[in-house]
């Protein structure tokens, strides 16, 4: 919907001075500061803004979802009524149903023990939109609308069987079971790579243009703004500072917080997605098939570097070494392959960017890597040491596992909600007996610390727990974590999928630092192509459990050479609304040719 035609329209939630203050130990903190924002039918309203600026607690005041410890003020006026001061049993009736969420952390959004098809089905029942006898029928087919592969099959699945990306689909499925006429999207591509990430968008933009459902989204992704946003809100510390249509705010910001956000965005090289842009302006370009590759030259005559050169270059063993690993995975006498005999190989001190769409096998390969995902051919070697079960290890072996870190890609399940932020924090160093004995509690607590400092969290966030902390700030524990023993390789799944892009930038520009001060190697887990061609050494690509492509980060994401590749750089969003509308007509043509 056009921001010009929105003061023609009656408002479908407005928000009046809206205050949100914690009552805390420590005193009171406030976390919104009198916000004003009205949200009309069909549109798509962007609140933007780093980590701790209010804009998710914000959004949970509306459906009235914050803690105990909250404080709320103004008024949030839907269908009429005044939601701040609504019965609770009311409310109950609005959530789900009028109002839909779509939470930033799927993991703990589902239920672990019930199948995905029996949570939709529950949305459904509870607001009697459908009869018992239709219910499945509707969960199936709303999965299939979100672009669950095999909705019938995964319907009947649990949570932890899918991959991160496949179940934030499956929290949008539950979303848009009632028809909504609002939905409340918090992060809602965060852990999607940039294929699926495109269709969930396009799925939004029609939704808002075919049944009028209104959408708040709630994002620190300046692509998605520029791709889906009618306007957007900018967020400071608790303050509006910005608003207007998603066109002026993103090519020309009157304030300064909101231009310094959109200097933080990392971007790709223009040379990046040229031939495939060439495409959607009539450029004659070549179109092949998933399975082929482009078998001209690279430009000025560079070659990817093969993983067996790299490591010698590195003059040393490797760090982390696949050799035709392959995870299959058995269901009722039906066998997935996950990782179809994938090779590669990272040397110390090299980071390497893995890519590819949700189900990829990513995520898989880094768990292989890891030894929680038992391998049914091939092996894998950590600093020459073989990966396998537990109980068979050696004292080598568990000295090597010792020197692995970990940054896992939902920080809100990875951190005990028990442990306070110093302990969870410290807990290799216990575990692994730091510093070659159990150093005191002290001596702990100073170097926990000093790991809160690098990730830049203040030092008073040790005495917190996970609830207390932003999803961003929840990442950065995460982080802090997995170099606490000064790892010689750390497997980073999705690393900064949850944080802003201030915050982003930042940490990357830490995990840098660290990398070159302490040399450790990466396997870089990420949908963010961006990021990957800003830190990575070497780039693979991952299509269906295997590699398709793999060479220099330069070749591969400025001259990818196979078709597959090429999508993924199309669906790379932009923070340009211009540009970004190219990129989408270009993704249309390169879906065409693929069909």
């Amino acid at each position: 919907m056009s921001s010009e035609n929105t003061s023609a329209r009656e408002p479908v939630l407005e928000i009046t001075d809206l205050t949100v203050d914690f009552h805390t130990d420590n005193g009171v903190i406030p976390a919104v500061k009198g916000i004003s924002l009205n949200l009309y039918p069909g549109e798509v309203l962007a609140l933007v803004g780093e980590s701790g600026s209010g804009k998710s607690v914000t959004s949970m005041a509306v459906l009235r979802l914050l803690p105990g410890t909250a404080r709320v003020g103004g008024t949030i006026r839907f269908a009429g009524n005044d939601l701040a001061t609504l019965s609770e049993a009311k409310m109950n009736g609005v959530r789900g149903k009028d109002i839909a969420m779509v939470f930033q952390e799927p993991m703990t959004a589902l239920n672990p023990t019930m199948r995905i098809g029996e949570q939709i089905t529950e949305v459904l029942l509870n607001h009697n939109i459908c009869p018992k006898d239709q219910a499945w029928e509707r969960a199936v087919e709303l999965l299939g609308r979100v672009g669950i592969p095999e909705p019938e099959r995964r319907a009947k699945g649990f949570p932890h069987e899918l991959s991160g990306g496949q179940r934030q689909r499956v929290v949008i499925a539950i979303a848009l079971a009632c028809n909504p006429r609002i939905i409340i999207a918090d992060e809602p591509t965060t852990a999607l790579d940039v294929t699926v990430q495109a269709e969930i968008l396009d799925l939004i933009r029609g939704l808002a243009a075919e049944s009028n459902t209104a959408f708040l989204l709630v994002t620190h992704n300046m692509g998605v703004v520029a791709d889906v946003a009618d306007r957007v809100a900018v967020m400071f510390r608790g303050n509006l500072v910005e608003e207007g249509p998603a066109e002026r705010v993103l090519l020309a910001p009157e304030a300064d917080y909101s231009r310094r956000l959109l200097d933080a965005v990392p971007k790709l090289p223009e040379a990046a997605w040229s031939e495939i842009a060439g495409i959607a302006e009539g450029v004659p370009g070549q179109v092949i098939q998933m399975d082929g590759v482009v078998s001209e030259p690279a430009v000025d005559g560079a070659t990817p570097v093969t993983e067996a050169e790299f490591a010698r270059q590195g003059g040393s063993d490797a760090a982390l070494e696949l050799v035709d690993a392959t995870v299959q995975y058995t269901r009722k006498g039906s066998t997935f392959t996950a990782l179809d005999a994938v090779s590669l190989t990272i040397a110390r001190g090299e980071i390497v960017g893995l890519v590819g769409e949700s189900g990829s096998g990513k995520s898989t390969l880094g768990r292989a890597a890891l030894g929680l995902a038992p391998l049914a051919g091939g092996h894998v070697n950590i600093f020459g040491q073989p990966v396998r079960d537990r109980a068979l290890l050696n004292r080598r072996e568990r000295a090597a596992r010792a020197r692995v870190g970990v940054i896992f890609q939902d920080p809100g399940s990875s951190l005990d909600p028990r442990m306070t932020i110093a302990d969870c924090i410290a807990e290799p160093l216990v575990v692994h007996g730091w510093q070659g004995k159990r150093a005191s509690s002290a001596l702990r607590r100073k170097r926990v610390a000093e790991l809160l400092d690098a990730v830049e969290l203040p030092k008073d966030f040790a005495d917190r727990y996970p609830h207390e902390l932003s999803g961003g700030q929840r990442q950065r524990v995460g982080l802090a974590r997995s170099i606490a023993l000064e790892p010689g390789l750390i497997i980073a799944d999705e690393p900064t999928s949850a944080l802003d892009v201030s915050v982003q930038a930042s940490v990357l520009a830490v995990l840098r630092e660290l990398q070159e001060r302490y040399g450790f190697a990466c396997l870089f887990i990420s949908h963010d192509l961006a990021v990957v061609h800003d830190i990575a050494h070497r780039v693979a690509v991952m299509y269906r459990g295997g590699i398709v492509e793999e060479g220099l980060s330069s070749d591969v994401l400025v001259r990818p050479q196979h078709e597959y590749s090429k999508r993924l750089l199309a669906s790379a969003p932009s923070p340009d609304p211009v540009e970004q509308a190219r990129r989408r007509a270009a993704r249309a043509i390169l879906a065409e040719s693929v069909a």
